[in-house]
């Protein structure tokens, strides 16, 4: 808070300085997006599941102590990991089928939505929750062979939030491939229904036994209606969140990078000295890194927190060892005489997609706007300062050190939070104080930065296939999720090309 208030603050009026809080509070600390305000509140109430079988990157908060009412029971935790390792598997168990194969990371977002449905039907009914108070012990993965419990799920999160999205029709896609044939988890585990229990109003005693003495049909009546139901939501959903929200005043400039730059250079702008405030100093040069290799990279933000450390002078790692970690390392060329980062295809989320072709991901970083300087400052100086006692996590992004800080590696909550405070205090203009690079910004994480490449990239040639090239994907998904490319840009630059007759008679 101190942050944003202007020098003279005491001495300004009582309704003055009231109004200035609010304005800090609402739109640079808390954000003022609609879908901000929704997740906020949400957050107030935890009713998820955590499943003790599974460890802190499926579901379990690590260093946290979690409440015993939101565990769940060791049967039900058995089961998720049951299926936890069939879908993660390197090879699949003798006897079984299964279609695609989960990395790390869609197991850990796969376990989180089934923590959240779990959770839902656990909690309470008086609570603000309105859950449906199934006991926990009661709970079992072969209740989502049953169209009533999902019409209740999509049903509860309708009104919960006011509307259908698109993560119900996702979550009832998941729950029809646990029912497929041949290849489905439920499909092929009957034994799973042996521990069944009524659920009031869902599931009767009737219910049971009719799908314990045929399972298969249980399953295929599940999957008729999985996709009847996700074709009926998806007909009807709405977009809550709108991701280009926060970053209009950057995407609606002529040239969104330039304009998104602007931050790394207020950045430097308030640039601690490093001998008064070395700490503060150093996690300036950390915050003007983060913004540039960003916006150089153009990378998913795990990529990016992940990337490692190859020091001048030491070997650095080799492509099958970092497949093998599936992380990227900067490290320097002497071939190039430049610093370079290379990922392995692996390391992506979409490493199947046409644009790697199973090959790495290779950049020179450019040695402008003083960034060599600053990477050789980070490198010397400010990281070995933010480590301080802590262990070297062998990142090149690192957290800064506390008394109470046992791993000095951003994890993805962290890292998001660390961009969104650079934004906060570099990009978000404050009218009051005069800080802040772009006036009507809001406070975001990371991954806003490649909807500002792909937009820049539009906006200067009309390509999607160019502007998929900055952020390693296909044009059709940077036409779906990235660009924001109007109408009236599209006319502006066939208009540009047409001008030009008239310009030149």
């Amino acid at each position: 808070m101190a942050w944003h208030l202007p020098d003279d603050f005491d001495q300004r009026p009582a309704s003055e300085r009231a109004a200035i809080i609010t304005w800090v509070r609402d739109v640079v600390i808390s954000g003022s997006t609609e879908y901000r305000r929704y997740q906020r509140e949400a957050l107030k109430d935890r009713y998820g599941l955590r499943f003790s079988l599974l460890g802190p990157l499926f579901g379990l908060d690590n260093g946290k102590r979690i409440s015993p009412d939101k565990l769940a029971s060791p049967a039900l935790s058995a089961e998720i990991a049951d299926l936890v390792k069939f879908k993660t598997a390197t090879l699949s168990s003798i006897g079984y089928q299964r279609s695609g194969i989960w990395n790390d990371y869609t197991a850990g977002q796969r376990v989180e939505h089934l923590s959240l449905f779990f959770g839902a039907l656990a909690g309470p009914r008086e609570s603000s929750v309105r859950g449906l108070g199934v006991p926990r012990e009661e709970l079992c993965l072969a209740h989502l062979a049953f169209p009533a419990v999902w019409d209740w799920y999509v049903r509860w999160r309708e009104k919960r939030r006011g509307f259908f999205t698109g993560w119900e029709c996702n979550m009832l896609h998941i729950g029809v491939s646990f029912v497929r044939r041949e290849t489905g988890w439920l499909r092929q585990n009957p034994q799973l229904a042996d521990r069944l229990f009524p659920i009031a109003g869902l599931v009767s005693e009737e219910d049971i036994n009719l799908a314990r003495a045929d399972w298969p049909e249980q399953c295929e009546r599940m999957y008729r209606h999985g996709l009847v139901r996700a074709k009926e939501v998806d007909r009807v959903v709405r977009i809550h969140r709108d991701p280009f929200e926060p970053i209009l005043p950057v995407l609606e400039a002529a040239k969104p990078v330039a304009e998104y730059l602007r931050i790394a250079d207020e950045v430097l702008r308030y640039l601690p000295d490093a001998k008064r405030h070395p700490v503060p100093a150093a996690e300036s040069v950390r915050s003007f890194l983060m913004i540039r290799l960003g916006l150089h990279l153009g990378i998913r933000q795990r990529n990016l927190r992940e990337l490692r450390l190859c020091k001048r002078g030491t070997v650095p790692m080799s492509e099958r060892q970092l497949e093998a970690h599936r992380q990227g390392e900067i490290r320097w060329s002497e071939r190039d005489a430049g610093w370079e980062v290379l990922i392995p295809a692996t390391a992506f989320k979409n490493a199947g997609s046409s644009f790697f072709a199973n090959k790495p991901f290779r950049l020179l970083l450019p040695d402008l706007g003083r960034l060599y300087e600053f990477i050789d400052r980070y490198i010397e100086k400010a990281r070995p300062l933010l480590i301080g006692p802590a262990a070297d996590p062998g990142t090149f992004f690192v957290k800064s050190a506390k008394r109470s800080s046992t791993d000095a590696a951003y994890d993805g909550t962290s890292f998001y939070e660390a961009w969104r405070l650079i934004t906060q205090r570099y990009g978000v203009y404050n009218p009051y104080t005069g800080r802040g690079a772009i006036a009507g910004l809001l406070p975001h994480g990371p991954h806003n930065v490649r909807d500002v490449l792909a937009t820049h990239i539009l906006k200067q040639t009309g390509s999607y296939e160019q502007a998929s090239y900055a952020i390693q994907d296909t044009p059709a998904t940077v036409a779906q999720h990235y660009g924001r490319f109007l109408p009236q840009d599209k006319s502006a630059m066939a208009a540009a090309i047409l001008n030009q007759v008239w310009e030149a008679a």
